[in-house]
């Protein structure tokens, strides 16, 4: 009897004794996380304000600046209003100088954008539901050229492209910026990526039984899909080819079919050099008429960016 009892007795002073051990160091693992935490978000907070400061002091350097006259340009604090309110006049002043010169970029700026970026964007959709949706000889071999592609940079092409236009006859037109933009390598990768994702291919068999063909597919079942990939794409090749501006420098001699980009840096140019006619309000003023349209472009687009449009619509 005596020979029984002393295990049972003896195993439950044994388990309390090796809970504490073990699970101290677990508390103490879990305390130096939480105390870690706070420093890292105290660290992102810092990082994340001064990229804001980065990104936010020129714009508002730009648009008090286009508030100013010349004489408030040089009279005044760089961040802080002249005593006189120019907006509108010096915005008037822009569109009416050299004969309206800024409309006439502008309209340019827009048909680049409308041709090409617009033209971009639709390659690069058919291309890229192609590239995902269809299996044919050569496959391999075309997203090696395209990863190829988007690895070279653009002004790496511009010389052979301007020699090629040259000899076509196509240089000093409109022809020579919107041709080049409608080749987007990283728009056509990143609608490929998008397309294999985002349509499901149980969606387009479903619509093949059906009886549709495959334009009909394209356009009824997997085009709606495709809308964040192309809101995102879209806004790429707009901001690309608004900002465009080592191509048509060497394309364009033509004043009248300069884009907004380099008629600025032509009006820059003029404002540095002695006797010249043009001054920096108008400048800084363009610049800022430059900038509005693809603010504006980004907060119409945005509620597009959203993904996730497939979720739900094939049975499980």
């Amino acid at each position: 009897m005596s020979g029984t009892s002393s295990p049972a007795t003896t195993a439950p002073s044994v388990a309390p004794a090796a809970g504490p051990a073990k699970s101290a160091p677990r508390l103490r693992k879990r305390g130096d996380q939480d105390s870690r935490r706070p420093r890292r978000s105290v660290l992102l907070t810092v990082l994340t304000g001064l990229v804001l400061v980065y990104t936010v002091v020129p714009l508002v350097w730009l648009l008090i600046s286009a508030t100013k006259t010349q004489e408030g340009l040089a009279d005044s604090s760089g961040l802080w209003f002249a005593d006189d309110f120019a907006l509108w006049d010096n915005i008037g002043d822009t569109f009416t100088y050299n004969d309206g010169i800024f409309g006439r970029w502008l309209l340019n700026t827009l048909m680049y954008v409308v041709l090409g970026a617009g033209g971009a964007t639709f390659l690069a959709i058919l291309g890229g539901y192609a590239l995902a949706k269809f299996d044919f000889p050569g496959k391999r071999g075309v997203f090696a050229v395209v990863i190829g592609a988007v690895a070279v940079p653009g002004t790496a092409l511009a010389v052979p492209t301007f020699l090629m236009f040259s000899k076509m006859g196509l240089t000093d037109t409109p022809w020579a910026v919107i041709v080049p933009s409608l080749i987007s390598p990283f728009g056509l990768y990143l609608m490929w990526v998008f397309a294999t994702e985002a349509i499901p291919v149980e969606l387009l068999e479903a619509a093949r039984i059906d009886g549709a063909g495959e334009a009909r597919t394209f356009f009824r079942v997997a085009l709606p899909l495709l809308a964040p990939g192309i809101v995102t794409v879209l806004l790429f090749t707009t901001v690309a080819t608004w900002n465009n501006y080592f191509l048509p420098l060497i394309m364009l001699k033509d004043p009248d079919w300069y884009p907004l980009t380099l008629g600025l840096s032509a009006w820059n140019s003029q404002a540095e050099t002695i006797g010249g006619d043009v001054i920096f309000n108008l400048v800084i003023t363009g610049s800022l008429l430059t900038i509005v349209p693809l603010i504006a472009a980004f907060l119409l687009l945005q509620r597009y960016w959203q993904s996730g449009l497939a979720a739900g619509s094939v049975k499980e």
